[in-house]
């Protein structure tokens, strides 16, 4: 057997002295076992080999990572669109933990938990009366499918217990589908995980069957995820075998993603909506579409990350994210950022084009400096720096000013909503349309109860004061019909969406 070995390994070219050769360890393995050995302490050898393997993974590309055991958990269950645990939003308000939000169908709800309920207890963790992150209530209550977790609420003055059973909870990366009109219809789509493409198919073709005609596609603060998924939903786009991406690496062989099926909108007219956070996979939808001049790209330069990344498992249970390769949009480009300057600057760059004033830019302003290519219909498109939108539409500053940020998004206006939606639930549970509840909530009374409540630094000017009524009907919306009411009800004064509707008309 061993002289067999041996013909094999020189018929596949290798040498005698390699054969039976024992390969030597390397410098950092001589190292750590020196450290092992010698060292004054006890050590974990483990957490410094996972601190080097981090250390040489921030020496590659913004993107590669090192992912611990538990890490690694959380990014795969974010990849497959599901985590473990009993299915319910809750808010921190002052010491207290109170459930705003139970999604229909899971654990939390089959269980009885009810919106409004505080939670005391889970299991022998007293969660109520004491300072505790999200992360830790999460902790306390999340847990492998199948098991138990006790569960003490406050409810009307009263404690009671139930046992929840955990299961895996959906998260859909189709956050709203809806028509806009009697042709027009909205879909925004969150991430690509393993189910977007069927989630996706799911939705067009009951949009379809409502009358849908042309498509507002969402991609806004889309971080992208799995490229296939990406890849398949640019081809219900795409007609024939049209190229949609490439890949390729040093160590990486190019290989080219085309069109295979006949798709449920090749025809009628599609605008894209993206910004600075849509990235990775959404990037690649819209250099696609894009490239073959089938969508209009409406908003703000996307991120920037033509990287494309592979998981490694190693044997402690822990896996690296390597990027193995650059994907280039069909006629050729990469629109990956530069990274030269280091992580931090690449990250820090995204905020700072707020502060360089790009958002007064218009057009091809944003990629002047970058490698021209050209569409099929003739635009001029660049390489590097994100896509730049074939329509630019610049971001409301005021949303970017200190006191506007600290009201639309602090924690009293989520408080203040939730309250005011408790108060007044079977009202709310009446109104059978966005529409309705719109028409039928009083705009100056909800905006001075809630200011009743705060202290503002200074006089909120009528935009601020719009918005922050605009967030509070939002928030009642989505209490009473998920995401999707929550997002029909912002978008009905959201300047990309107006563009898309003007450009879609004309």
């Amino acid at each position: 057997m061993v002289i067999g070995m041996f013909l094999g390994y020189l018929m596949k070219g290798g040498n005698a002295k390699g054969f039976f050769s024992v390969e030597k360890p390397t410098p950092f393995q001589e190292a750590l076992q020196i450290i092992k050995t010698k060292y004054v302490d006890s050590v974990n050898i483990d957490s410094i080999q996972g601190n080097s393997i981090e250390a040489v993974m921030n020496d590659l590309d913004p993107h590669s990572v090192y992912l611990p055991p538990v890490e690694l958990k959380i990014a795969n269950d974010d990849l497959e669109g599901k985590f473990e645990g009993i299915g319910v939003e809750f808010n921190l308000y002052k010491d207290s933990v109170q459930v705003v939000y139970v999604i229909p169908g899971g654990p939390g709800e089959n269980a009885g938990i009810k919106a409004g309920d505080f939670v005391l207890k889970a299991n022998d963790s007293l969660i109520s009366g004491k300072k505790l992150d999200a992360e830790g209530i999460k902790t306390a209550i999340r847990g492998k499918s199948g098991s138990i977790v006790q569960l003490i609420l406050l409810r009307e003055g009263k404690q009671i217990s139930l046992n929840v059973k955990r299961g895996a909870i959906v998260v859909p990366s189709v956050a709203a589908a809806f028509m806009m009109d009697s042709i027009t219809a909205y879909l925004k789509l969150s991430k690509f995980t393993e189910t977007s493409y069927e989630e996706f198919m799911y939705n067009m073709e009951a949009l379809k069957k409502k009358g849908m005609q042309q498509l507002v596609l969402d991609l806004r603060h889309n971080g992208g995820g799995l490229m296939n998924e990406a890849v398949d939903i640019a081809d219900e786009f795409l007609d024939g075998e049209k190229l949609i991406v490439y890949t390729q690496g040093v160590n990486s062989k190019k290989r080219e993603y085309k069109c295979k099926r006949p798709g449920i909108l090749e025809k009628g007219k599609l605008t894209v909506l993206v910004d600075e956070l849509t990235a990775s996979a959404s990037e690649v939808l819209c250099g696609a579409l894009q490239d073959w001049c089938r969508a209009s790209i409406i908003g703000q330069r996307t991120f920037g990350k033509g990287l494309v990344m592979e998981q490694f498992s190693l044997s402690d249970g822990s896996a690296i994210r390597l990027t193995t390769a650059r994907y280039y949009t069909p006629i050729g480009r990469c629109i990956q950022r530069s990274y030269e300057n280091g992580k931090k600057v690449y990250m820090d760059e995204i905020w700072q084009r707020y502060a360089s004033g790009e958002m007064s830019f218009t057009g091809n302003h944003l990629m002047a400096h970058g490698k021209p290519f050209f569409t099929v219909c003739k635009d001029t498109v660049y390489e590097g720096e994100g896509i730049v939108p074939n329509v630019f539409v610049p971001v409301d500053t005021n949303i970017n000013n200190d006191e506007m940020n600290r009201l639309l998004y602090g924690n009293n206006l989520s408080q203040f909503a939730f309250q005011y939606y408790l108060k007044h639930q079977q009202e709310i549970m009446r109104y059978t349309t966005v529409k309705e509840l719109l028409a039928k909530t009083n705009a100056v009374p909800l905006y001075q109860a809630f200011s009743s409540q705060i202290k503002s630094t200074k006089p909120a000017t009528e935009n601020i004061k719009n918005r922050i009524i605009q967030q509070i009907i939002a928030l009642l919306a989505r209490y009473r019909w998920g995401n999707e009411g929550y997002t029909e009800t912002l978008i009905l004064n959201d300047n990309e969406v107006k563009e898309s509707l003007s450009l879609m008309n004309k």
